[in-house]
């Protein structure tokens, strides 16, 4: 039998390859590091596992999930909204739960794109974006992120002819992989942008709540008119350690969340209700526990580039997020090579660059869901090879 050309037209899906990898060297006995992929290696906070264990036991909720889920989880998450960004939602039609925030990102574009509509793409960046793109029949447009722009898409250069058959702009601030934050008034020029082009601006804010040194990251939805004309994306998985529980959602524009809302009810029967009631008991409860992942984060990045500029590294210490974006040092020039080097001769687990998109050559990422000590063994190991 042949697959279908919208599926041969998908990259090998960088994680996935990784792991693969990692599965075969650690099969060979060799004491891998991983500083790639990035799932917190903290466990989910008590109180939330508590939760689900009892909503576990309770029968009715055994059975098929509402497509728009409870509506006490989506009340749950407009009053986190409102407490952290001032932001409104209307938890009826303005608020959508996802099983996980990279399941909404990949179905989005089968809801908005028709074939050959373009999507605007930032490179590098998760790439989802750009597979979701090609699944839905569309036309992946990278925008370049740059370090002489702050890794900021720069929406003047984009041609015309591009823009008439753009249709969504996905942004992602604070950014994997480039760890870049944007400043309150790109946001409003992006809005600007949109209104002017009749374009969908698609956040993704997986990592608002992980930041350091005094930095607290917006939300794309809290400035005016965003509402007209974006959506944002958020999850549990990186602020609660619940990657593998599947729990997100889609908020904004009424008509946007409807319109995914549409797609998922042909797709999907939505999330395990007990995994919702947990979820409201990880917005509801007591937070402190996100105050101490992020202090345990910092310890790690100050760690880490601090052993990368004993090397040679200089590198600033990124405000948000849980890694670390690398320029490579001279002479190496080709990610994948680097990587391969560090996996080699290290046994040490990075991101190339070249993964998230052309624009992602030259550097590597380092992920800080790993202990301080591996992280300084890690850079005792890179030392002696580099």
């Amino acid at each position: 039998m042949d697959i279908s050309l919208r599926l041969k037209k998908l990259p090998p899906y960088l994680f996935a390859e990784i792991d693969r990898t990692k599965q075969r060297l650690r099969a060979e006995g060799l004491d891998l590091i991983d500083l790639g992929i990035g799932d917190p290696d903290q466990p989910t906070p008590q109180h939330i596992i508590d939760k689900l264990c009892e909503a576990v036991k309770d029968p009715t909720n055994h059975r098929y999930a509402l497509d728009q889920g409870l509506w006490e989880f989506r009340k749950a998450i407009s009053n986190w909204y409102k407490r952290r960004f001032n932001v409104d939602l209307d938890p009826h039609r303005e608020i959508q739960p996802l099983i996980g925030s990279k399941e909404g990102i990949a179905h989005l574009p089968l809801a908005f794109l028709n074939a050959g509509d373009i999507a605007l793409i930032p490179d590098p960046g998760y790439p989802p974006y750009k597979s979701g793109t090609i699944l839905a029949e569309g036309k992946p447009y990278p925008l370049p992120l740059l370090p002489e722009n702050n890794f900021l898409p720069e929406l003047k250069k984009i041609p015309s002819s591009i823009l008439k058959k753009a249709k969504i702009l996905f942004l992602n601030y604070p950014n994997n992989p480039t760890t870049a934050i944007s400043p309150e008034d790109y946001f409003k020029k992006v809005i600007g942008f949109a209104q002017k082009n009749k374009i969908l601006i698609c956040h993704d804010a997986a990592y608002s709540e992980i930041s350091f040194d005094g930095y607290s990251s917006p939300s794309f939805l809290q400035f005016k008119g965003a509402k007209e004309v974006g959506i944002e994306f958020h999850s549990l998985s990186k602020t609660y350690n619940m990657t593998g529980w599947r729990i997100g959602w889609v908020c904004g524009n009424r008509k946007a969340v409807e319109a995914l809302g549409r797609v998922k009810t042909n797709i999907d029967s939505g999330i395990f209700q007990a995994i919702q009631i947990a979820g409201i008991s990880a917005l509801e409860g007591d937070q402190s526990c996100v105050e101490r992942m992020k202090e345990i984060y910092k310890e790690r990045r100050d760690a880490l580039i601090e052993g990368l500029k004993e090397i040679g590294w200089e590198i600033n210490k990124p405000l948000a997020t849980f890694y670390v974006w690398a320029r490579l040092p001279k002479p190496y020039k080709s990610s994948i090579k680097f990587a391969k080097l560090l996996l080699e001769n290290a046994h040490i687990v990075v991101t190339p660059g070249i993964g998230f998109g052309e624009y992602g050559e030259g550097f590597v990422r380092f992920s800080l869901t790993n202990s301080i000590e591996r992280i300084k063994e890690a850079m005792v190991r890179m030392k002696k090879v580099l």
